[in-house]
């Protein structure tokens, strides 16, 4: 059983699409049905029913998934164990990022990374912060740059990078904009947009409130910031958004409560072989906390 046809195999798995997996990993959707068949007769068993469009596991697909997660995690960690033997930054790097982080503070690192280390093959994606917690425990990422959680626990080490200062605003016509000044109780009593309600943004945001005996009306919600950004630029309530986002287009709010505070890290697998790429990717970023903050 080759570990290329588990790799497609959980790829289509978690993206649930053969177009997508071929996408993530980089091969043609012809290639990753093959792999798929291939690894469906090694194993005697439908993997996937194929219903349209649509794909999802049947009952052997479902049984394959955690020991193939965990097949790849082992020889993953026994290909790093060996590489680091050699001292040499080459090889597969498995890095999730948010779209905040993506766009604002990781392209200065990006960009130092591949000029210094340019024979590392950088699998990079773009997911929730939550969702990169799971990828980092279940062995699919080596590591991801997030929104950190306001409690990590072992298996996974999260460690603070930045610190996001979440300010309050509206649009700068909103009927809140004309208040000199405001306190979470009169926030409470209007309509809010925020992030969704699994995030741990929005949980910060609403324990603020909760911390007061307050609750949150919260009329719509997006994971996206900069779609956050617009919802509350065109009217639509108020909501908390990182300094590094706050332009004309909104109005910052005067809260009689400090900024609701956000720490941006990394964090990875504590019983994972972290590989000589991953490590080098840790010293940038190390080094990028004291670079001020990128807009």
């Amino acid at each position: 059983m080759e570990t290329e046809s588990l790799r497609a195999f959980v790829a289509v798995a978690e993206c649930g699409s053969f177009s997508l997996a071929a996408e993530q990993i980089h091969l043609t959707q012809s290639a990753v049905s093959k792999r798929i068949a291939t690894l469906e007769s090694q194993t005697d068993a439908r993997l996937f029913d194929r219903i349209g469009r649509r794909i999802a596991l049947t009952e052997a697909g479902h049984t394959l998934l955690p020991r193939a997660r965990e097949i790849l995690g082992m020889f993953e960690d026994t290909q790093r164990a060996l590489t680091r033997l050699s001292g040499t930054v080459r090889g597969r790097l498995s890095l999730a990022t948010s779209h905040h982080i993506g766009l604002h503070r990781l392209p200065p690192v990006l960009r130092d990374y591949t000029r210094r280390w340019p024979d590392v093959r950088l699998d990079m994606r773009f997911m929730d912060s939550e969702q990169a917690y799971q990828g980092v425990l279940d062995g699919s990422l080596e590591l991801a740059l997030a929104t950190l959680a306001p409690q990590t626990a072992a298996p996974l080490v999260a460690i603070p990078l930045w610190v996001d200062q979440l300010r309050f605003v509206c649009a700068p016509d909103h009927a809140l904009a004309r208040e000199p000044s405001l306190t979470l109780s009169q926030l409470s009593r209007v309509d809010a947009v925020l992030p969704g309600e699994q995030t741990f943004t929005r949980a910060m945001v609403v324990n603020t409130f909760a911390r007061e005996g307050l609750d949150v009306g919260v009329a719509m919600s997006t994971n996206f910031l900069e779609t956050l950004k617009m919802m509350v630029s065109i009217g639509l309530g108020w909501s908390v958004l990182p300094e590094t986002l706050i332009d004309d287009s909104v109005h910052r709010l005067d809260i009689d409560h400090p900024p609701i505070e956000r720490p941006l890290g990394y964090l990875f697998h504590e019983n994972r072989t972290l590989s000589n790429a991953a490590r080098a990717m840790i010293d940038l970023l190390e080094a990028s906390r004291q670079a001020p903050d990128q807009v």
